[in-house]
């Protein structure tokens, strides 16, 4: 029998980076499997996978994903049998199912306990597939093709010994035969480094500097795609920066094709697309693509009000460090951010397509902020209760034991 912990994800370390350096600090034995592009942790054993074949041209398209993950799948149970050669035996196996990669691990450790960590499980109907038909026509190919993606991973949750879903919504679309073996587990934010401070003079980077003070509308959005909202953040913008005439708008994330919603039309970025026929002021609206991690939080910090609008979908770590630097959030009246917010309690949840709406809550929050503050320091309570990497480190560590896992 083993006694480590094998991390799987084909980005490690992801989620599990934290949960992988708290068990590295105590003495356990890591190890981990990962694509050849992921970043890895420092001094911590990986082997990483390279595919030697795509996918089959021409294949039938329910198919395409499902032959995809096998083929990782196979060269992830390579690289298990290149780190058993080299001496590692895991006790537990925690992995990310959603691209093969853990499907035939007991191949080469039949005895070790696996846990996977499901972000999400697709749907054809009811979810984010069809959500926005602005963007995607409701066909039966896209539901088929959005179920078939579950079909390696549903494989892999079925043999799970447990399986951990970071919030309510995610474990609710995971099919009612696993609830027995779910648990909700948030890996978390540092609530204690992230949390509300005094703003400070924010430099863009045309050397310009916005002075605290200054109304400030911010948004996050890692892709610029309309699954977390762009279009309809962008149709709002110039109503609120005719009412508010010394307003600014700090926007964070890169220009992509493709995002978790698919690829943008006609070779374009989703930007593009999100903005078309929307007249902005680039004097004002600074999209500042991908930024450090320092300069976001500086930008939270600065905030008068946040956007964050998203289909039922996964919750992204900006919503909970925007509450934990005790922000005032608007956001989408969609399921993952109920999980979250309070509406008019903890933050504002408003009609996802209500562009009207968001105009007037933004323009209320730039001529009153003083207004929001006992919303702001909900936000903040929420964030350390629902979203503390602490909270989250120690019920990991917990099902690890359950598992087996002896802990120095």
């Amino acid at each position: 029998m083993g006694s480590g912990v094998l991390f799987v994800h084909n980005n490690f370390p992801a989620q599990f980076r934290d949960l992988a350096q708290t068990l590295m600090a105590r003495g356990a034995s890591c190890a981990a499997i990962g694509a050849h592009t992921s970043p890895g942790i420092p001094d911590l054993q990986q082997a990483r996978y390279k595919l030697g074949r795509g996918t089959t041209p021409g294949i039938f398209s329910l198919a395409v994903r499902a032959e995809a993950d096998l083929i990782r799948a196979r060269a992830s149970l390579k690289a298990a049998r290149y780190l058993q050669d080299a001496g590692f035996e895991p006790q537990v196996i925690v992995g990310h199912p959603g691209w093969g990669e853990t499907l035939f691990l007991d191949e080469v450790w039949p005895k070790a306990r696996r846990v996977m960590f499901s972000e999400f499980f697709y749907h054809g109907h009811g979810v984010d597939v069809g959500f926005d038909t602005e963007f995607s026509t409701p066909t039966e190919e896209a539901a088929l093709i959005a179920k078939g993606k579950n079909a390696v991973m549903t494989l892999a949750l079925a043999e799970a010994d447990a399986i951990v879903a970071p919030t309510p919504f995610q474990a609710s679309v995971l099919p009612s035969v696993f609830s027995p073996r779910v648990r909700i587990i948030h890996e978390g934010v540092d609530v204690d480094a992230i949390r509300p401070g005094p703003a400070e003079p924010f430099a863009l980077d045309d050397g310009r500097v916005i002075r605290p003070g200054t109304p400030v509308i911010t948004h996050i959005n890692n892709n610029m795609e309309p699954l977390r909202g762009l279009h309809i953040f962008a149709r709002a913008l110039p109503a609120v920066l005719k009412a508010v005439p010394d307003a600014q708008v700090i926007v964070i994330g890169q220009a992509a094709k493709s995002g978790y919603g698919g690829t943008a039309p006609d070779d374009l970025t989703w930007q593009d697309v999100c903005l078309r026929g929307v007249e902005l002021d680039p004097q004002r609206v600074h999209f500042l693509g991908k930024v450090e991690h320092a300069r976001m939080l500086a930008a939270l910090r600065l905030s008068t009000a946040h956007v964050y609008y998203t289909y039922p979908f996964v919750l992204s770590w900006s919503l909970s460090e925007a509450m934990a630097s005790g922000g005032y959030v608007i956001g989408s009246d969609t399921a993952p951010l109920r999980d979250a917010i309070e509406d008019g309690v903890s933050g504002r949840l408003l009609p996802f397509f209500d562009v009207e709406a968001l105009s007037e809550a933004l323009i209320a929050a730039c001529r009153d902020p003083a207004a929001t503050a006992p919303m702001r320091e909900a936000a903040r309570a929420a964030a350390v209760a629902k979203f503390n990497r602490a909270t989250g480190r120690a019920a990991w560590l917990d099902l690890l034991r359950e598992q087996g896992l002896t802990l120095p």
